[in-house]
C-alpha cells in the first residue's frame, strides 16, 4: 500500500475512490476538503495518547496567534468538524471527504506512513440511533460499490462502559482515570486491581513531596525540595509538580473500590457475541447488581432497531463491550469492518473501514453544547489489497 501509483494501480484506486464518492453523494453527503497541517495541541489532545506517538510534528510559526508546533492530519474527523464550525454550529450537515492522512510507524513496520481515507461525517442529526445506523449502512454500501469481497462488521458502545463507571459510587478522580485509560486495556485492568487493593503507603520521598504540596506555601515548599534533591526539574514547572503531588495526596486518601464493583466492571466488559444477546446479558447483569444504566442500554436497543431498518441483521452483528477503536474522541457507538477470506479474518491487513460517535468532541472544539456527531471512513488501498488488486 504505497502512495506511488502508476498505470493499472492508479486506475484501480481512482475507480474505487469514484465509486465511494458516488455512493456518498447519492446519500446527500456534500464534498469537503481540509488542510493537511494543523495546530498540534488541538489535534493531539483530541486524538489521544496512541496517535500522539504516531503523529508527524513540525515547528510552527510561533508568535502572537501562532502555533509552537504543527501536525500533519492523522485522520479527517477533527479537520472536518473544525471546517463545519467555521460556518456555525447550529445547523445539520453531512460531509464526504477523500485524501491522504499521515501516521508514523514503528521501525521495521511494513504499514504505510501515508495512506488514503475516504469517509463521511454526519453532524447535527438529533436522532442518534438513526444516524448511527445510516453511517454504518452507508459505509457498507460504499465498500460494496468499490468491489469489497467478504467482510465482517464488529461493533461496540463506549457509552455503556462510561455509563457503568459513572453509575458506580467512586471518587471523581478514579472515574476520570478509568475513562481515560479505557483504550489501553492492560492499564485499565491494572487500575481496577489497584483500586480494589487500595492506596499503598507512599515512600519517604513521595511522602515529603505530598506534605510540601498540601501544606502552606506549596509552590515554595516544592521548589525547596526540588533544589535540595540536586536534580533538575526538567520541562515541568513547579506548579505542575505541585499539582501532581496534590493529585497523589488525593489518591492516597481514596477508599478502596468494593470487590463486587470491580467484578461488575470486569464482567460487563467481558461480554461479547451477537449484539442482541449482548444487550440482554447487560440488562440482566446490571439489574441483578442494582446499577441503573437504563438510558445507555435503551440507546443500544434503539440503535439495533435502526440498524434492522437500514437492512443490517443487527441482532446477530458481533458486539464487544470492551471495543473502543484507538481514537479517544469516541464516546458511544463504534464499529470496524475487516476483510475475510475462506479461512477467516485477514490479520495481514488493517481494517477496511471504521467509525463511531463523538458528540462531546464538538464542545471541546468550541460548540456551546455537545452537537450530535457520528462518522465513518474507508481505507481504499486496504480494500484493493483485500481483493487482490495491490495498489
Amino acid at each position: 500500500m504505497t502512495p506511488v501509483r502508476q498505470g493499472a494501480d492508479h486506475a484501480a484506486i481512482e475507480t474505487a475512490l469514484a465509486a465511494i464518492a458516488a455512493t456518498f453523494a447519492e446519500a446527500g453527503y456534500a464534498p469537503v476538503t481540509t488542510g493537511h497541517l494543523f495546530e498540534a495541541e488541538t489535534l493531539i489532545d483530541l486524538y489521544g495518547e496512541d496517535i500522539r506517538a504516531r503523529a508527524f510534528l513540525f515547528p510552527g510559526i510561533g508568535g502572537p496567534g501562532g502555533s509552537d508546533e504543527m501536525c500533519l492530519r492523522p485522520d479527517f474527523t477533527v479537520p472536518v468538524v473544525r471546517a463545519h464550525s467555521a460556518r456555525g454550529w447550529d445547523r445539520a450537515a453531512r460531509y464526504a471527504y477523500q485524501g491522504p492522512v499521515f501516521r508514523r510507524q514503528d521501525p521495521g513496520s511494513t504499514r504505510p506512513t501515508e495512506y488514503l481515507q475516504a469517509g463521511i461525517e454526519n453532524l447535527g442529526d438529533p436522532d442518534a440511533a438513526v444516524a448511527d445506523a445510516e453511517v454504518l449502512a452507508l459505509i457498507r454500501r460504499a465498500l460494496e460499490a468499490a468491489g469489497a469481497g467478504p467482510i465482517e462488521i464488529s461493533t461496540g458502545d463506549l457509552g455503556i462502559a462510561f455509563a457503568l463507571l459513572d453509575a458506580l459510587p467512586m471518587p471523581p478522580r478514579r472515574c476520570h482515570q478509568l475513562r481515560r485509560h479505557f483504550w489501553r486495556p492492560a492499564r485499565f485492568h491494572e487500575l481496577v486491581e489497584e483500586a480494589v487493593a487500595g492506596p499503598s503507603a507512599p515512600g519517604a520521598t513521595r511522602a515529603r513531596l505530598i506534605a510540601a504540596a498540601t501544606g502552606p506555601e506549596p509552590d515554595r515548599a516544592v521548589a525547596v525540595l526540588a533544589e535540595a534533591a540536586g536534580q533538575p526539574i526538567g520541562l515541568r514547572e513547579v506548579d505542575e509538580i505541585t499539582a501532581r503531588a496534590r493529585a497523589l495526596a488525593e489518591a492516597a486518601g481514596e477508599p478502596p473500590m468494593p470487590a463486587e464493583h470491580a467484578e461488575l466492571i470486569e464482567t460487563a466488559l467481558s461480554i461479547k457475541g451477537p449484539a442482541g444477546n449482548a444487550l440482554a446479558r447487560l440488562r440482566a447483569l446490571t439489574d441483578a447488581a442494582g446499577v441503573d444504566i437504563t438510558p445507555a442500554l435503551d440507546r443500544f436497543e434503539a440503535r439495533l432497531e435502526a440498524l434492522d431498518q437500514a437492512g443490517l441483521d443487527a441482532a446477530r452483528m458481533p458486539f464487544d463491550a470492551a471495543f473502543g477503536r484507538n481514537l479517544e474522541y469516541y464516546e458511544g457507538f463504534v464499529f470496524e469492518v475487516t476483510a475475510r477470506d475462506g479461512s477467516g479474518a485477514r490479520p495481514d491487513l488493517p481494517p477496511l473501514a471504521g467509525g463511531g460517535r463523538y458528540d462531546a468532541m464538538t464542545q471541546r472544539l468550541g460548540a456551546a453544547r455537545p452537537i450530535p456527531a457520528v462518522g465513518g471512513m474507508i481505507r481504499p488501498e486496504a480494500l484493493l489489497a483485500a481483493s487482490g488488486e495491490r495498489p
